[in-house]
C-alpha cells in the first residue's frame, strides 16, 4: 500500500480527488502565502475560478486548482499513480487565538496600562479564582497576583520590556505556578502596552521538591546529630585553664564531616588539648574520627609525651582505614613550666596571644598528617603563661577558596590580637570576623584556652612550695617537715593535713629507694584540689602491687593509691619520672 496517498485532513474536510492532467503537469513553484489564502474554509465546497489561477494547474471541470492544492495532489500521487489530495492545515495566522487560549491548560491573563487593566482572563483562570470583571486595575481585581508578589513584576517588564520568570509561586488557592510575564505592544483600542501573564500549574513538582528537601532536612539533623554525638557533650574543666569549643557543621550537604576536637585532664595539674580534622565527609569519615578519637583518649592516659601519642596514632589511622588520612594538634599544659608542649601532624599552626597582646605563630616541627606512615613526629613547646591566651582550629575557620591559606592565618591571628573576654566571647568572635554562617561549605572546629592571671583573693587560692631532696635517709624527716609547715600555712583542715603529710612521706620514701638524684618534692595548691609530686632521675614507674603479709617493703604506691583521689607517673623529658598524687578540697 503507498502511504503517501493518504493525508491527515480537518474534520469537517470532504476528500476530493486531485484533478491532474494527462499528460501530467510540469510542478510549479510552491508559495505558502498564497495557498493559505486561498484555501477553502473547512466544511465548504473549494473556490473555483474562471482561468487557471498563476502557478496552478487545470482541473477537468475547467477550474483552476491553487498551487498549494497542486503540489499537495502531486506529492499524493506520486510515481505517476493518480491519487487523492487534501486541502493543506490553515496556518497560525488563520487560528482564533482567544479560543486557542481559553483551551490551555495553563492560567493566562493579559494586563494593560501602567495600572495592569484587566483585559482578558482564560478559561482556566477563571476556574482557579473566579470570574473577575474586565477593565479593572489588577491590584483590585486580581489580588492573587499581589499575595503572589506580581504586581512589581509587571512594572518591571513595562519599564524594561523584558519578559521575566518567577518560579514555585504559591497562590492563594493552595497550588503552586511558575509565571511568566512577557511585555506586548500597545493593544487594540488602547494607547498603553500590555503584559501577557502565563502561570504554569508545578504543584506536584512544588510539593515533590518540598518533600525532597524535608528528606534532606531530615537527614541532615541526623549527620548534624551524629557528628555531635562523637565530640564531648561537656568539656573537662581544669583548674589552671579556661576552656571553650564550638563545632559549626557545613550548610551545603548533608553529610558528616571529621572535624574534632577534646579536652583531657592527665591529673597532677596538667591538660591535654587535641584538635584534629580526618580528610573527606560522610559517614565515613564520622567513623574514622570517632575511633581516633577514642584512641587519644587511651592514650593520654598513657600520660605519654605529645610526639609519641601522634605516633601511636598514626599507625592506628593507618589500621582503621588506609584510605584515610587526619591532620591532628596533641598539646599538653602544665601549668608548674608554664608552657604548652605540642605534636602536629600536618595540623594548622596554634596561635597564642601572650600578656602583652602579641600573637606568636606555634608552626615548627609539624610532621604528615596521620594515616602515612614512616615519620618520627617531633615536640615542641610554647610559652603559655597567666595572661595568655591559646587558639587551636580547623581548615573550614581560614580557608577560602579564593585565597591563600596564609593569609587566613595572617587574618586570623588580626582577629585573635583584637579579640578580649571569656574564652567563648573569644571563640565566637573569631568564628563570626572569619564569616562563618549557616551555610558554610566546611565544618568549623574552634578550641580557645585561656591561662587567667589571678589577682587578689584568687591569687591566694593557687600556691607552689618545692623542697630539692638532698643527702641520704634524713631526706624523708626533713621532707614531712616541710610538707607539714607548708600544709599548716596554707590553712588547710586536720585531716588533709595529715593525709597530705603521709602521702608526701611514702612518695619521697619511694624515690629515695628507686630512683636516682636529683629529687623534689613539689606541693601545689588550686581552688579544687592538693597536688603532691616527687621527681627523680630514674625512668622507671612504680605501679601498684598487692604485698604479702611478711613483705617489709612495696605498700607505699598501695597506701597512697587508697588514701589520695588520684596518683599517677610519668616520664620527664630530661630522662626521670614524675610520681603524683591528688586530692580534692573541701567545697
Amino acid at each position: 500500500m503507498n502511504f503517501t496517498r493518504w493525508s491527515a485532513r480537518l474534520p469537517g474536510v470532504p476528500r476530493r480527488a486531485a484533478a491532474r492532467t494527462a499528460t501530467g503537469p510540469s510542478p510549479a513553484p510552491h508559495t505558502d502565502s498564497p495557498a493559505v489564502a486561498d484555501a477553502a474554509p473547512a466544511g465548504t465546497a473549494s473556490a473555483r475560478a474562471d482561468s487557471p489561477a498563476p502557478g496552478g494547474s487545470a482541473g477537468a471541470d475547467g477550474g483552476s486548482v491553487p498551487a498549494a492544492r497542486a503540489d499537495t495532489d502531486r506529492d499524493a500521487g506520486a510515481g505517476g499513480e493518480p491519487g487523492a489530495g487534501r486541502p493543506a492545515a490553515p496556518g497560525v495566522d488563520e487560528l482564533q487565538i482567544r479560543r486557542l487560549l481559553d483551551h490551555l491548560p495553563a492560567l493566562v491573563a493579559l494586563v494593560h496600562g501602567p495600572d495592569h487593566r484587566i483585559a482578558y482572563l482564560n478559561e482556566a483562570y477563571r476556574n482557579a479564582f473566579g470570574a473577575r470583571p474586565l477593565g479593572e486595575p489588577a491590584r483590585d481585581a486580581l489580588p492573587e497576583l499581589e499575595s503572589l508578589g506580581l504586581l512589581p513584576l509587571l512594572d518591571q517588564v513595562l519599564r524594561s520590556s523584558r519578559p521575566r520568570t518567577v518560579k514555585s509561586r504559591k497562590a492563594p488557592d493552595g497550588r503552586s505556578y511558575t509565571l511568566t510575564c512577557t511585555p506586548l505592544d500597545a493593544l487594540a483600542g488602547s494607547p498603553h502596552s500590555g503584559v501577557l501573564i502565563f502561570a504554569a500549574d508545578v504543584t506536584d513538582h512544588a510539593e515533590a521538591a518540598e518533600r525532597l528537601r524535608a528528606g534532606e532536612r531530615a537527614q541532615r539533623e541526623t549527620a548534624v546529630t551524629l557528628q555531635r554525638s562523637l565530640l564531648p557533650q561537656e568539656l573537662e574543666e581544669p583548674d589552671d585553664l579556661r576552656i571553650a569549643a564550638t563545632y559549626h557543621p557545613g550548610g551545603t550537604e548533608t553529610a558528616v564531616g571529621g572535624d574534632w576536637y577534646d579536652v583531657i585532664t592527665l591529673g597532677g595539674g596538667r591538660t591535654a588539648l587535641v584538635i584534629g580534622d580526618v580528610m573527606g565527609r560522610g559517614v565515613r569519615a564520622a567513623a574514622v574520627m570517632g575511633q581516633l578519637r577514642t584512641a587519644v583518649r587511651a592514650y593520654a592516659r598513657l600520660d605519654l609525651p605529645p610526639h609519641e601519642v601522634l605516633q601511636l596514632l598514626d599507625g592506628l589511622a593507618a589500621e582503621i582505614d588506609p584510605q584515610q588520612i587526619a591532620t591532628c594538634v596533641y598539646a599538653v599544659h602544665d601549668p608548674n613550666e608554664g608552657r604548652l608542649v605540642y605534636a602536629s601532624a600536618g595540623h594548622l599552626p596554634i596561635l597564642v596571644r601572650d600578656e602583652n597582646g602579641e600573637v606568636h605563630r606555634a608552626e615548627e616541627p609539624t610532621g604528615p598528617p596521620l594515616g602515612t606512615g614512616g615519620w618520627m613526629h617531633a615536640s615542641a613547646s610554647v610559652p603559655l603563661g597567666p595572661g595568655s591566651t591559646a587558639v587551636l582550629y580547623t581548615d573550614g575557620l581560614i580557608e577560602r577558596r579564593d585565597q591563600d591559606i596564609d593569609e587566613g592565618v595572617a587574618a586570623l591571628e588580626r582577629a585573635l590580637a583584637g579579640a578580649s573576654g571569656s574564652p567563648q566571647v573569644v571563640c565566637d568572635r573569631l568564628v563570626r570576623t572569619a564569616g562563618v554562617t549557616a551555610d558554610h561549605d566546611d565544618d568549623v572546629a574552634v578550641l580557645v584556652l585561656q591561662h587567667p592571671a589571678r589577682v587578689g583573693r584568687a591569687r591566694e587560692l593557687f600556691r607552689n612550695a618545692a623542697l630539692e631532696l638532698l643527702g641520704g635517709v634524713e631526706a624523708a624527716p626533713r621532707a614531712r617537715a616541710f610538707a607539714s609547715g607548708v600544709l599548716t600555712s596554707w590553712r588547710f583542715p586536720a585531716e588533709l593535713h595529715d593525709l597530705g603529710v603521709l602521702a608526701a612521706s611514702e612518695l619521697v620514701a619511694n624515690s629515695l629507694q628507686h630512683g636516682t638524684p636529683p629529687m623534689r618534692l613539689r606541693l601545689r595548691r588550686t581552688d579544687r584540689r592538693l597536688i603532691v609530686e616527687v621527681t627523680d632521675g630514674n625512668d622507671h614507674l612504680p605501679r601498684r602491687r598487692q604485698a604479702e603479709p611478711a613483705d617489709e617493703t612495696g605498700r607505699g604506691i598501695a597506701i597512697v593509691a587508697t588514701i589520695a583521689s588520684g596518683w599517677g607517673a610519668r616520664r620527664t623529658p630530661d630522662g626521670g619520672k614524675s610520681v603524683w598524687c591528688e586530692f580534692r578540697l573541701p567545697d
